[in-house]
C-alpha cells in the first residue's frame, strides 16, 4: 500500500468515527469558536505526549484514538474557520459530512504535494516527533489567534490545522501499518 492509500484508509476510519459521533451528538461542535477548537486539539496532543513520556495510561485508551481526535477536531476547525461559529447546532449530518470530505480532500492534496517535495521524510521520523510538531503548531496557532490572524510572513490558522491533521495521520499510519 502506498502513502496515498494508507492516508485514505486512516482517514476513512476517522470519518467513520466522526459520522458516528454526528449520529450520537449532532453537530453540537458548531458552537465552538476556533480558539476553543485549538484548545481541544491541545488537550489531545498534550495527552499523547503525557502517555509517550509516562509510558502508561490510567484511563486505558492509548494514543491512536487521540490522533484520530486531532484529525477530526482539525477538520472541525477548518469548517469553523469557513462558516464561523454558530449560536446553535445548524448543520445536518449530511452537510457536516460534505464539509468533512471537502477538508479531508484538501488536506490529502496538501500532504501529497509536501510528501513529494520532502520525499517521504516523515517515514524516518519517530511518532513522538509528530506529537512535538503538533504541539508546536498549536502554540503557533494560538499566537496567530492572539494576533487576530494578522501575521507578517506566516501561513494562517487553516494551514496549521492541516499540518496538525497530516502529522496525526502519519502517526496513525505508523501505528496501524508499522514502520
Amino acid at each position: 500500500m502506498d502513502t496515498k492509500q494508507q492516508f485514505e484508509q486512516v482517514m476513512a476510519e476517522c470519518r467513520d468515527l466522526f459520522a458516528k459521533k454526528l449520529h450520537d451528538y449532532g453537530a453540537a461542535w458548531r458552537i465552538m469558536r476556533p480558539v476553543s477548537v485549538t484548545d481541544q486539539i491541545f488537550i489531545k496532543a498534550n495527552r499523547i505526549r503525557s502517555l509517550e513520556v509516562k509510558g502508561v495510561s490510567l484511563v486505558g485508551e492509548g494514543i491512536y484514538p487521540e490522533f484520530m481526535a486531532i484529525v477530526n477536531y482539525g477538520i472541525i476547525g477548518l469548517i469553523q474557520l469557513e462558516l464561523g461559529f454558530a449560536d446553535r447546532e445548524d448543520l445536518t449530518a449530511e452537510a457536516a459530512l460534505e464539509y468533512y470530505d471537502k477538508y479531508a480532500q484538501t488536506t490529502l492534496e496538501l500532504m501529497l504535494k509536501k510528501n513529494h517535495d520532502y520525499d517521504e521524510a516523515w517515514r524516518s521520523m519517530r511518532i513522538s516527533s509528530y506529537t512535538d510538531l503538533i504541539l508546536m503548531k498549536i502554540y503557533r496557532t494560538k499566537q496567530i489567534e492572539e494576533l487576530k490572524g494578522e501575521t507578517l510572513v506566516s501561513e494562517g490558522v487553516d494551514a496549521n490545522y492541516m499540518d496538525m491533521i497530516n502529522y496525526s495521520v502519519f502517526g496513525l499510519i505508523k501505528l496501524k501499518f508499522g514502520e
